[in-house]
Parts: C-alpha cells; structure tokens; sequence
C-alpha cells in the first residue's frame, strides 16, 4: 500500500544516521483534515433531505479516563456535524437494567450506531453487553460478527484504534506491501484485529504478533520495518530494539508521575520516543498521534452506519 500521493507535510525530528530525518506522523491534525471531510459530506446529506447522524453513548460509573474519552466523542460529533446523545448511570447499575437499555438502542431507529464506554464495572460482563449489541449499530467494531466479518475482509464496522492506524499508514504513504511488521499486544481491540488488517490485500504485510511469552521480542523487532506497540507498558520499545528506518506506530498511553506538570503527571506511551525516534523513518508522537485517530474513526463508523454502507 504505497499512496504517496496523498502524503501529508510533517514536521522533521532529530536527523537519524546517515543524515537523513525522521518525519512525525501527526495524528491530531490527520484526524482534523478527516473530520472536516466528514462534516462536508453530513451537510451534503441533509441539504439533500437525508437524515444528520447521531451517535449514541452509554457510560457507567465515573471512571476519569472514561469520563474524559467519552467527552471528546460528544466534541467529536459536534465537529463532525452529528447529533448525540449521552446516557449516564451510577456504578452500581444492574447488569441486567445495562442490558435493557442497550435493547432500547437496539430498537431505536433514530439512533444509527451506539458504544458502551469500556471498562464496565466487575460485576457486569463485558462480553455479554457486547453482544447485546447489534451488529449493524455496533460502531465500536467489538461485535463478533463484525471481527468475523472483518477477518476475512468482508465490509464490517472496524474497530477504531486499528482502523485509524491502517488510516495514518495510507494517508503517509507508508510502504506495507511485503513489509515485515511486529505487533506488540494481542489484545481484543488493537493487536488481533491490527494484525488482521495488516495481512489483507492491498496491505500485504508480512505480520508477526508478540506479547508478554514471546522468547524473541527483541529479535523480531529488530528486524521489523513496522512495528505497532500496543503492549501496554510505558517506554517499553528502547533503541536497541529499532533497526534504522522503521516506521513506529505508538498506541500506549499511560499516565506517569511528572513533577514538572502542573498536573503531576504525563502521557507516555509504549515507546521510548527520545531515543528511538532518531532512528525511525517516521513515528507516532504521544500525545497527538494514534489517539486523535481513534475518536476520528468512531465517527467514520458512525457515518457509515447511518449511511447503511455495510448492512442493509
């Protein structure tokens, strides 16, 4: 997947060795230019009598990253041109009252697509509020048949952190095809699905996924010309583990104490950025990289949704 004509301006960091430079891919801005698009196209659509769509979100508890998440999704829509609407309950909210409102959504025909904001609490399960859900509102892409759908590449809502990564790669005009690439994480929401889309055709990358068990996580990344870190553990890519010239896709966000900031503490993400960026051809900032993207293309999801562009 090589788009180079669709390339966009970065900022060059700190040259590498050889004297070349590495460019930022600069997802705040990427999802700025995405989200006027989308606007464009919502106003189109009601100035030809279509419906404006609305985006529906339901958050339990009061959990601060939640809370903070689900707030931009609500800015998000009011940049985009949707409507939204927020339900809010207490933690103590019954698994089964979750469940009822969830078939509420279901049932809504003016509501095009819906998320429950993850984590729930403990005495609610996950997975069964999941696939409450209907598949063709699930704009989250958790749904298993729309991970089924899109493992075999069928159209499907697609989970937002790996499908706005697989954005960032086109819109940079990164080279995929035959291009080894290392997953760090295996989980449900970024490291299954990202290895998954980076196979398909017209992507055409050669995967390997490595986690916590992995014996030769180093020697893997090492020979990587992608490597996707969505491990979880802050600064945990050093340079010793970057050949020159990958591209870094950075998707942790971990909060770590810093006395320096007012608030006490900064977003760090899984990658060492000050050291391995001068090695890298192109990498991820944190904040201001994978992030903006995620809520970008909750709101393409959304879109598409209302639009009915996978499901009838």
């Amino acid at each position: 997947m090589n788009t180079s004509s669709q390339n966009h301006s970065a900022p060059s960091l700190t040259g590498r060795a050889g004297g070349e430079s590495v460019s930022l891919i600069d997802g705040k801005a990427t999802a700025a230019t995405i989200k006027a698009e989308i606007k464009e196209e919502v106003e189109r659509i009601v100035a030809a009598g279509g419906k404006r769509p609305h985006l529906a979100a339901i958050l339990v508890g009061h959990d601060g990253g939640s809370e903070t998440y689900v707030n931009n999704k609500v800015r998000a829509c009011e940049e985009c041109g949707f409507r939204s609407t927020l339900l809010r309950f207490e933690d103590d909210m019954t698994e089964e009252a979750l469940l009822a409102e969830v078939a509420k959504l279901n049932a809504d025909a003016d509501i095009d697509g819906f998320i429950v904001q993850l984590p729930l609490p403990r005495h609610i399960d996950e997975q069964k509020v999941i696939e409450a859900i209907d598949y063709r509102k699930d704009v989250d892409g958790f749904h298993p048949i729309n991970v089924g759908r899109m493992a075999i590449g069928l159209p499907a809502f697609i989970s937002a952190t790996p499908k706005g990564i697989l954005e960032l790669l086109r819109r940079y005009g990164v080279e995929t095809s035959g291009k080894k690439c290392v997953i760090l994480g295996r989980s449900n929401i970024v490291g299954k699905p990202m290895s998954q889309l980076m196979m398909q055709k017209g992507v055409d990358a050669t995967v390997t996924v490595c986690h916590s068990r992995s014996k030769t996580l180093k020697d893997e990344c090492r020979a990587a010309d992608i490597i996707i870190a969505a491990i979880g553990q802050p600064a945990f890519v050093t340079a010793d583990m970057v050949k020159p010239g990958a591209v870094i896709i950075d998707v942790g966000t971990t909060r770590v104490a810093d006395a320096t900031r007012a608030r006490g503490w900064r977003l760090q993400g899984d990658v060492d950025f000050q050291a391995v960026a001068p090695l890298a051809s192109q990498i991820t900032p944190v904040p201001g990289g994978v992030g903006p993207m995620t809520i970008c293309m909750l709101m393409q999801n959304t879109l598409a949704a209302a639009r009915h562009e996978y499901y009838d």
